[in-house]
């Protein structure tokens, strides 16, 4: 059987992360072979697949979950989900170029701001970020872009801002030494008030020259992005996988960068059991509690 891993836009960072959980899956039998998919949507798309058998593991932000349990829009339908493991958490910012007169979230009003697909992640991002602080849509002109057709956009100054994924990703690498780029800040203030309003986001610090323009350590929002799965999956497809993840956490950290902290994402099973990982309510998976278990993250 080929284990199908949803994931995002070919110059997503879901698509680069599931590039090197295919290399680590397929050196076991049970989970060889191993097909990488693209998505439009991301999130949401993998989720809708994952309900309908169309894949068995898919990359999901955790803000989605919760909304794909409960059936709530854009979802149609309650859908039946089952977590497997986190898999990082990443900055979410905007960037601007460095001659612009946008410095901080305050300047992005009334500007041209690419936010991802219409039906995307990164847009449900803006959504709440935008409305936790007081402004909505309506205080700026969204423009509904991937992230290359973003970034091509600043670069041309079709538009004035960009929402950005997570780094490192090779977009955000090329357009950083193309253009000149700033990365927008926070009020003193904004960033814990989102942190207080919003469960699945925690505090990261973009550290400085991550990427080209970045001249100083810039306190950011990051989402916990998950590996999601679905109770039909057999256990022990899923147990497979989840144990062979816990175990490279390293080498996948040396794979992609994106990687790099998720030992730690695994910490908080041993004080705070499966609650822990089971976002939105979604119950982690047969397998890989069992995995857990063994792997004595979980009693």
């Amino acid at each position: 059987m080929t284990i199908r891993i949803g994931t995002s836009e070919h110059d997503g960072t879901f698509y680069s992360q599931g590039q090197a959980l295919k290399t680590i899956f397929e050196r076991s039998a049970a989970l060889s072979p191993v097909a990488v998919l693209e998505s439009n949507s991301a999130s949401t798309e993998n989720a809708n697949r994952l309900h309908a058998g169309e894949i068995e593991f898919g990359f999901m932000a955790s803000n989605w979950i919760g909304r794909a349990r409960n059936g709530e829009a854009p979802f149609t339908q309650p859908l039946d989900l089952a977590m497997a493991a986190p898999m990082n958490a990443g900055p979410l910012f905007f960037i601007a170029r460095a001659q612009s007169p946008i410095r901080s979230f305050a300047d992005l009003r009334g500007r041209r701001i690419a936010v991802g697909p219409r039906r995307s992640g990164m847009v449900q991002h803006a959504h709440v970020i935008f409305g936790v602080l007081g402004a909505g849509f309506s205080d700026f002109s969204a423009v509904y872009l991937d992230f290359a057709a973003g970034a091509e956009a600043l670069a041309a100054g079709e538009i004035d801002a960009q929402f950005q994924c997570p780094i490192p990703n090779k977009v955000m690498s090329e357009l950083a030494e193309r253009v000149a780029l700033r990365v927008v800040s926070y009020a003193p203030g904004q960033l814990e008030t989102v942190l207080q309003a919003v469960p699945y986001y925690r505090r990261t610090v973009m550290r400085k020259g991550a990427i080209r323009g970045l001249d100083a350590d810039t306190p950011q929002i990051a989402v916990i992005n998950v590996l999601v799965t679905h109770p039909r999956v057999p256990q022990a497809t899923v147990h497979e996988a989840v144990a062979a993840i816990v175990a490279s956490c390293g080498e996948l950290g040396r794979l992609n960068p994106l990687f790099s902290e998720m030992k730690q994402l695994f910490a908080p099973l041993r004080s705070q059991g499966a609650a822990a990982l089971e976002f939105g309510g979604v119950p982690l998976h047969a397998g890989a509690l069992g995995a857990y278990r063994e792997l004595g993250l979980l009693r």
